[in-house]
């Protein structure tokens, strides 16, 4: 049996099926796969977001066939709720980036025990980024360590988050803030605040599982956290999949944070 806290093993085997499922989108991108629209109409889908679905579930519920399974890409299996450790995938997050040719999508991987991440990966494969972390072990990009920034009074904080939320947010909670251009994969953005690129992130609701679980993973062992609007971290693997407002910054930012996004959720 392996020992209570070691996630290694896990956390190999989704860095290589992340990486042949990257592999495998790379072989669609800039090359006009074919694209469906589901959530009526809302949601792009595309014939690469199924191709590296089906790699991701081969290589890992064939590794792991007792873990329970929750993706995008996957009608829902009520079964997963009866599993203490479940798998939980984007194989493309960012699919709207990744039709437009824009380079900024990942695929997703996370095992969650528990209700919460315990290995996760985000694989860039257009920009050769590998972010990888588990519970109890160091948070890496390729191979080398990354960490949130810490507070810096000198400048204004910098926050990726959309227009109408930065517009409206009450800045005497955080002092001066810029927001970040439009990041087109959330999982993305929210490894931009764990590698320090960015100090925080606001999350409108309605994000899922599968968007956040890997990424939130990665950013707890940099040094930060993702939380929702009460502060409490969020919990994986129930039976509604979909979240409610949510923030991202380092520990040294993130109470603020909090605060005034509650103020405007409240107006």
């Amino acid at each position: 049996m392996r020992p209570a806290g070691d996630w290694a093993a896990d956390l190999d085997l989704l860095v290589g099926a992340a990486r042949l499922a990257g592999a495998k989108a790379l072989e669609f991108f800039r090359k006009g796969p074919e694209v469906w629209w589901k959530n009526g109409g809302r949601s792009p889908v595309s014939a690469a977001d199924f191709a590296a679905n089906d790699i991701l579930k081969t290589e890992l519920l064939g590794a792991r066939p007792n873990y329970g399974w929750l993706s995008e890409e996957t009608d829902d299996d009520a079964a997963r709720l009866g599993c203490e450790t479940v798998f939980v995938i984007d194989p493309i997050d960012g699919t709207r980036a990744f039709i437009g040719g824009k380079d900024i999508w990942c695929v997703s991987a996370a095992v969650v025990h528990e209700g919460r991440p315990v290995a996760g990966v985000l694989f860039a494969p257009a920009l050769d980024e590998l972010f990888t972390a588990s519970a109890g072990g160091p948070v890496l990009k390729n191979g080398a360590p990354i960490a949130v920034t810490g507070p810096d009074d000198t400048r204004a904080m910098r926050v990726a988050a959309p227009e109408d939320m930065v517009r409206d947010i009450d800045r005497r909670r955080i002092g001066d803030m810029s927001r970040i251009a439009h990041v087109p994969s959330l999982a993305y953005r929210l490894a931009m605040v764990a590698d320090g690129r960015i100090d925080a992130t606001l999350v409108k609701r309605n994000a899922h599982d599968w968007d956040l679980a890997a990424a939130d993973l990665i950013l707890a062992q940099a040094g930060g956290a993702l939380v929702s609007l009460d502060g409490a971290p969020l919990v994986y693997n129930r039976p509604a999949v979909s979240h409610e407002t949510l923030c991202a910054a380092g520990l040294s930012r993130l109470s603020g944070l909090v605060e005034a996004a509650r103020d405007l959720s409240d107006h």
